[in-house]
């Protein structure tokens, strides 16, 4: 919340880059309201978050879908750096902002239509052969469906594009470097993304690998939900908790650091004070 009404106040909305930092500002939102949700569905009834039942679906279905739409939007800001950085054969490919926009609403029709799956019908309420342990009533085939190709993407590409990001910068300070011109700024800017590259990389490994291995672990396990618990369970919670925390860390790693973020509150608090001084006059 903080970062979108820093995001709105202080009118960087105007670059291309800023959208996308929003819109992640957005699916974080959605996935601790949508984790909030869970928890209090687990405080009033633990049993339904063990055993499954219709009342988790939506809140699962929203938790997916949040989720998604994370995974897209960091995918979206890696390609949008690449394309600010990389020249194409005669001419810089430059991101305006109804490319942002459209890229945003893509995100958002693909994660809720995945994500609602579920709620169409591919869901194990009156099946028990494929029913999910860790996830009831979702499928495991749904879960398999879901998770595998968007762990794929949301490694393989961020790896390209970083990888290739770094790999121009470097070449760049080669060519200035024969010219024996000043190489600072693009030494700087190399470093910057290489640090922001491994944060990505560090974040995205802690907080989504184990939810991978729990839905690996789920197509591979025959027991019933009594037999695991409640071991399994504190496994999961403890994955939702480092997807909670993901959360946390996308807006200082994307969006704001913390000078920057407590350096633009109070720019607005100060704003906010000579206005009302104004009014007073």
């Amino acid at each position: 919340c903080t970062v979108i009404f820093t995001r709105l106040a202080t009118r960087d909305l105007h670059k291309p880059i800023s959208i996308l930092f929003c819109n992640l500002a957005v699916s974080d939102l959605f996935t601790s309201f949508s984790g909030f949700w869970i928890s209090m569905l687990f405080i009033t009834n633990p049993d339904i978050t063990i055993f499954g039942s219709k009342d988790m679906l939506a809140p699962y279905a929203l938790y997916t879908t949040s989720i998604l739409s994370t995974v897209y939007n960091l995918v979206s800001i890696g390609i949008e750096r690449y394309l600010a950085v990389a020249e194409s054969m005669r001419t810089r490919f430059r991101v305006a902002r109804n490319h942002s926009i459209a890229v945003v609403f893509i995100n958002w029709v693909l994660a809720f239509f995945l994500g609602c799956l579920p709620l169409m019908g591919w869901n194990c309420l009156n099946a028990e052969r494929s029913i999910s342990v860790l996830y009831s009533p979702f499928c495991v085939d749904y879960l398999i469906f879901i998770a595998i190709p968007n762990v794929v993407v949301a490694f393989i590409v961020p790896l390209f594009t970083y990888l290739r990001i770094i790999i121009i910068l470097r070449k760049r300070k080669l060519r200035m470097q024969a010219c024996g011109q000043a190489m600072g700024t693009y030494r700087s800017a190399e470093t910057q993304v290489a640090r922001t590259s491994i944060s990505i990389w560090l974040l995205a490994l802690v907080s989504y690998a184990p939810f991978f291995a729990g839905v690996i672990f789920d197509a591979a396990n025959q027991r019933c939900h009594i037999d695991l618990y409640p071991g399994v369970y504190i496994f999961r919670n403890c994955t939702a908790m480092l997807i909670t925390i993901t959360c946390l860390g996308n807006p200082l790693l994307y969006t704001l650091r913390l000078r920057t973020l407590g350096a633009k509150l109070k720019a607005l608090r100060c704003l906010s004070a000579e206005r009302v001084r104004a009014c007073t006059i």
